[in-house]
């Protein structure tokens, strides 16, 4: 239930808050007081599409806030909506808020947390249903009947599974196309992976190969210079004549000597003896490295065959061995996938038939409940009209009973989400007429007075705990008001109502009454929102009633007409708890 509303800079509203409760409220006023802004500042906390035109001229920024008292909801799309988002209600209750800037950006936010706009419409579409004055139109829509006969026979699970059995049948319809497509070329793809596969894995690459190989190239390349210069070392180090080793062995000798008679420099001969000995190493491992050393032409012209082969594969396959041995687990890969479609065909096939089975059996009890749902709707939609005074005619759903292909799969295919059946709501405006299409026989105020009906009749099985109606009573006449402001207040019983309405009919039911109105000051024009109780209320119904200036006279027919208001709901409350008996 929507406990409250604030309002800042939207359109002409500066700043506007609004105390709702249970029950059945009333908003009137002249019309451009902004009675609709509340509404459209109401639909974009619920998630609406945000307009930088929404901003009240001069200001940067728009923001609405709404609380709710979800402590009666069991709304599973609400709870769905609120866990996926991580949101606990804090204390039963739901503050959700949308700031617009001059910019045209939003920002939306539950319980101070800021989620997706898309999520905000989620939750929003949970707590409240905004019927405008378009819906009016929507009603006229083939699609939005079939949706409301499902709604009245508690029929969406079951068309929530139907469209979720068609999807997947679809897609694996796509699958097994693409396929099947791909069957002509399929071998050549499979002759050219396998060629390739044959190519790379015959090379026998190695990741750390060719490093190897350029490395034995250079070394087989200049043998004969490596020898020279490794020989050039050993002799320069140890040759025939005095060399630089026999001068450090010598020079050793007279540093132990040394050190005997000065034990300080003991550390020295341990550093000589080193260098010593690394240099020894060195003169050891140049002669090994001189006498192996040789040059092997057979060796090199097969070390250069194998750099231009990887050289050949890097042209094609990658720009290293690692990316062709790369590339061969990928060509791999699809060639086992190539190789096994056969395999997968049939597997979607036999999906294809247990899905189109599937798809048809939920698709023929859906057709038999919605005919089923369609004769109890017919039922109350004919008693609605005429406690509603749209005549004693009779309103009457008709179903489009085309032939059907005999195969299942093909009996599948031409299934929508919704299912195969195409309802129409149709009604003989009077006895002996036949039915026809709304648009060809409803007005304007029989369309509200329908569209009325029809959330009557809905909210037995409707979740959504608040209704709010947008000027309900376009094209209603004075008789007729009377029996929709019953209807509004009895709806009311179940739900929150909150109604926009220009009729004193209408208007004399509410159980909360405000009056919207605006002035202008100091050049600018603002809108403000008074609770009506009392005298103030009678003075607003006179008004509605007889227009301005108030008469004494215009004055006691409001006060007349709210006591027979008052005497009407108690005789509907009186009916409503014998019948609930």
């Amino acid at each position: 239930m929507l406990l409250q509303l604030t309002i800042r800079n939207i359109a002409i509203i500066r700043e506007v808050q609004v105390e709702f409760g249970p029950g059945f409220t009333a908003l009137t006023g002249e019309t451009g007081a902004g009675k609709s802004i509340l509404i459209d500042a109401l639909g974009l906390v619920l998630g609406a599409r945000a307009s930088s035109d929404l901003v009240r001229s001069g200001a940067s920024r728009a923001w609405v806030e709404a609380i709710f008292d979800v402590s009666q909801l069991s709304a599973t799309g609400l709870a769905a909506a609120l866990a996926e988002s991580g949101i606990v209600p804090e204390d039963d209750q739901l503050i959700l808020s949308r700031e617009v800037q001059a910019n045209g950006r939003s920002i939306a936010r539950v319980n101070g947390q800021a989620v997706p706009a898309g999520v905000l419409a989620t939750i929003g579409a949970a707590l409240v249903d905004i019927h405008g004055q378009s819906d009016h139109l929507s009603l006229l829509k083939t699609e939005r009947q079939l949706e409301l006969l499902d709604r009245f026979g508690g029929l969406l699970p079951l068309r929530s599974e139907l469209a979720r059995a068609v999807r997947e049948f679809r897609a694996t319809l796509r699958e097994l196309d693409q396929l099947r497509a791909q069957e002509r070329d399929r071998a050549h793809r499979i002759d050219f992976l396998r060629y390739q596969l044959q190519e790379i894995t015959g090379a026998r690459l190695r990741p750390d190969e060719e490093e190897e190989l350029q490395r034995e190239r250079a070394r087989l390349q200049n043998a004969e210079r490596l020898a020279m210069l490794a020989a050039e070392v050993v002799a320069n180090l140890d040759g025939e004549d005095d060399t630089p080793l026999d001068a450090l062995r010598r020079a050793s000798l007279r540093l132990e000597e040394l050190a005997r008679l000065d034990p300080d420099q003991q550390g020295l001969v341990g550093q000589l003896r080193e260098a010593l000995y690394s240099i020894e190493d060195v003169v050891r491992t140049m002669r090994v490295y001189a006498e192996t050393v040789e040059s092997d032409p057979d060796r090199l012209a097969a070390i250069e065959d194998r750099l231009e082969l990887l050289r050949r594969l890097k042209r094609k396959y990658g720009a290293t061995v690692e990316e062709i041995l790369s590339y061969a687990e990928r060509a791999r890969r699809e060639l086992e996938t190539l190789e096994s479609s056969d395999e997968r065909i049939a597997e979607l096939e036999a999906r294809a038939e247990a899905l189109a089975a599937e798809v048809v059996q939920r698709a023929e009890e859906l057709s038999q409940r919605r005919r089923r749902a369609a004769v109890d709707l017919e039922r109350a939609m004919s008693e609605a009209m005429r406690a509603l005074r749209l005549g004693q005619g009779r309103f009457t759903v008709l179903f489009d009973d085309s032939a059907r292909l005999e195969s299942i799969v093909g009996r599948a295919a031409t299934c929508s989400e919704s299912g195969w059946d195409r309802a129409e709501f149709l009604i003989a405006p009077n006895p002996g007429q036949e039915p026809r299409p709304l648009a060809r026989i409803a007005s304007g105020g029989e369309m509200a007075r329908l569209m009325l009906a029809l959330k009557s009749i809905l909210s037995e099985v409707d979740e959504t705990p608040t209704l709010v109606f947008d000027e309900v009573d376009v094209g209603i006449g004075s008789r007729s008001a009377q029996v929709v402001g019953e209807r509004l207040w009895e709806l009311a019983q179940r739900h929150q109502v909150i109604v926009i309405s220009h009729l004193p009919q209408i208007a004399a039911f509410a159980d909360r009454h405000y009056k919207i109105t605006k002035h202008v000051e100091e050049g600018t024009t603002e809108t403000l929102v008074h609770e009506l109780r009392g005298e103030a209320r009678l003075e607003e119904l006179a008004a509605m009633m007889d227009g301005v200036p108030i008469t004494p006279e215009s004055l006691a027919n409001a006060r007349a007409m709210v006591e027979r208001v008052e005497q009407r709901k108690a005789a509907l409350a009186g009916i409503r708890v014998s019948s609930n008996r």
